[in-house]
């Protein structure tokens, strides 16, 4: 119903007027260049080739706004309506600013080429619904040229980035990701499946109850989290060693130790304790395991020694447990 609302206060597109379609490709000229010039600001400091692409980008996107302008000032005047993307109806969208500083360099990269595409798909439809000659002609003209970006924008390297400036890029935007997301989450999952499993099994061969072998397990999980979250976010607040937001590192070690403890304590919510205790220690090697191939995907940890090191120690961990509890 708020949907049906707000559109009646929008225009079909083909109801604009000449004048209405200038204002409104002056405006989204403007707005694409803002957008290019927010991604050159947000990617300068790590990645400056690209930062330079956008620029140049922006750059183009002003020299139109300005031929729009002057066409518009000999046809209609200087005035210029106020119509932009969200009075028309069915229009594309535009994220706001604020959404496009937190992209990264390969999202950015691909809406550039999606807003390349949209605008030629603009000035396509605004052709056809166009009379006046003048108008035609920089509207056709703008097409082509938005037609030859949506190649320039996927293809960096027709921007004059060389392979090398990708590739470094590539690597930086890489070791980015590992530093913040996947090192901090796969040492809070080591944490999780391997320092819970001796309270969880002790806790389940002395008592033999399900339910309070879940509880512990709950807690211990939680507990490990919480910890280990504050524990990241303390420890390193990313400026001297470029690893990146502490908060999203802290909240990547502190989801993971959780689902770490969480994946052998969930079985106990099965009645059946020896049932439980099967599925549990499936799932326990089934963590050891993923652990292991993300150590060798994404740190480049030999199979060998990532094996050694999680599956051996997890499964001695493990037997602490069941000695502890069952003695």
């Amino acid at each position: 119903m708020l949907t049906r609302l707000v559109n009646l206060n929008k225009r079909n597109f083909h109801q604009l007027s000449e004048q209405e379609i200038l204002a409104l490709a002056i405006s989204n000229e403007e707005d694409d260049s803002r957008i290019y010039q927010t991604f050159a600001e947000n990617l300068r400091e790590d990645f400056p080739d690209t930062a330079n692409m956008f620029v140049e980008m922006a750059k183009e996107e002003n020299e139109h706004r300005r031929w729009l302008i002057e066409l518009h000032r000999e046809k209609f005047g200087e005035l210029i309506p106020l119509v932009r993307r969200e009075h028309v109806k069915g229009f594309f969208y535009r994220k706001p600013d604020w959404l496009a500083k937190t992209l990264n360099v390969e999202k950015a990269r691909k809406q550039a080429t999606e807003m390349e595409a949209q605008a030629y798909r603009f000035y396509t439809a605004a052709v056809k619904q166009c009379t006046d000659a003048s108008i035609r002609t920089l509207l056709g003209d703008l097409a082509e040229a938005e037609a030859g970006h949506i190649t320039l924008a996927s293809d960096s390297s027709a921007r004059n980035l060389s392979d090398e400036a990708i590739g470094k890029e590539n690597a930086k935007e890489k070791r980015d990701f590992i530093l913040t997301y996947i090192q901090p989450g796969l040492a809070g999952l080591m944490d999780g499946s391997v320092s819970t499993l001796a309270p969880i099994f002790a806790t389940a061969f002395a008592t033999q109850n399900t339910w309070t072998t879940f509880l512990v397990g709950i807690a211990a999980s939680i507990g490990a989290g919480i910890s280990m979250g504050f524990t990241e976010v303390a420890s390193d607040d990313g400026i001297i060693s470029g690893r990146g937001s502490p908060i999203k590192r802290g909240l990547a070690t502190g989801i993971m130790t959780t689902l770490g403890g969480l994946g052998h304590a969930l079985p106990y919510l099965i009645p059946d304790f020896w049932l439980a205790t099967y599925v549990a220690i499936f799932i326990v090697f089934v963590e050891l395991w993923v652990i292991a191939w993300i150590q060798n995907k994404f740190m480049e940890t030999p199979w060998s020694k990532a094996i050694f090191q999680v599956v051996l120690g997890g499964v001695l961990v493990f037997a602490a447990g069941v000695l502890i509890g069952g003695g």
